[in-house]
């Protein structure tokens, strides 16, 4: 199977997704699909809920629980785990499963991003103008956005060198981008989302502009320094890696001594209702 793993977003909930290219089927994360149904801010929640459902389904002869599949996606630890999946056709039976005032929003959804998807594959531009839509829907500014797309596109130059090197996707991606990350900021990718009150977040997604400027100096920094030596397999990266993100450590160091102000804060785009106390960004 040849894949392409994505995030797509439905409201405030992030939703895992892989392309199967060869039978141009998406397939979605159902726990995922399950937690913007119940409108759980709490994963644990929504996971115990399928783990139920599931049994149910089974007991009751349904063969919907047999037509799920496993795929590999990234879990909340960085780590590549096995979660069930469905493709649209089977989560459009299955939502009627879950009593939500979300089923026929969701429904709908559900059709919409596999059309989006076959469009996309003529004209890529279409993912960029349709992120772009989804973070302006959501309060970003444009010059947010602009910094989010221009980091976007560092961070893919990276894992484009990464690929050609010797770097599997996936674990081997999450922990070089850990020491990257660690390096530059002072937490790791997980200390920082759960600093801004995330869970299944893009955390790049609720970062402040400084946030998003100084983790693309170190990708930067990463991949140029890689370049420069011929870095392949994962020690030489990881040594690229911390090199690079200390690059960016020492800038943003300097600027919070000039400013009095850190950078790495608990700011977050998260709506009220499930961004609790936690301090919002402005748009």
């Amino acid at each position: 199977m040849n894949t392409q793993a994505e995030m797509a977003v439905f409201e405030q909930y992030w939703i895992r997704r892989v392309f199967d290219e060869e039978a141009g089927v998406w397939y979605f994360s159902v726990v995922d699909v399950v937690q913007a149904l119940l409108q759980q801010a709490d994963y644990q929640v929504a996971r115990k809920y399928w783990n139920k459902l599931k049994e149910r389904l089974t007991a009751e002869g349904s063969q919907l629980v047999t037509i799920c599949h496993q795929l590999k996606m990234v879990a909340e630890d960085g780590k590549m785990r096995s979660t069930d999946v469905a493709d649209a056709e089977t989560l459009l039976r299955l939502v009627q499963s879950v009593p939500s005032p979300k089923a026929e929003p969701i429904k709908l959804w559900l059709a919409r991003v596999g059309h989006e998807r076959m469009q996309e594959l003529v004209d890529p531009s279409l993912g960029l103008d349709r992120a772009r839509a989804v973070w302006k829907k959501h309060g970003r500014s444009e010059k947010w956005i602009q910094q989010r797309m221009m980091g976007q596109e560092t961070r893919s130059k990276l894992t484009d060198y990464w690929q050609d090197h010797g770097i599997r996707e996936g674990e081997e991606f999450a922990i070089l981008t850990n020491i990257i990350h660690e390096e530059w900021s002072g937490v790791t990718v997980a200390q920082h989302k759960d600093m801004k009150g995330l869970d299944q977040h893009n955390l790049r997604d609720h970062m402040s502009e400084a946030e998003l400027i100084f983790t693309a100096l170190a990708e930067l920094s990463t991949r140029q320094i890689a370049e420069s030596v011929q870095a392949r397999g994962m020690p030489d990266n990881a040594e690229a890696g911390r090199k690079g993100g200390g690059i960016s450590r020492r800038a943003r160091q300097e600027l919070e001594q000039k400013t009095g102000r850190r950078v790495v804060t608990s700011a977050n785009y998260l709506p009220p209702a499930s961004g609790g106390k936690k301090k919002r960004l402005g748009s």
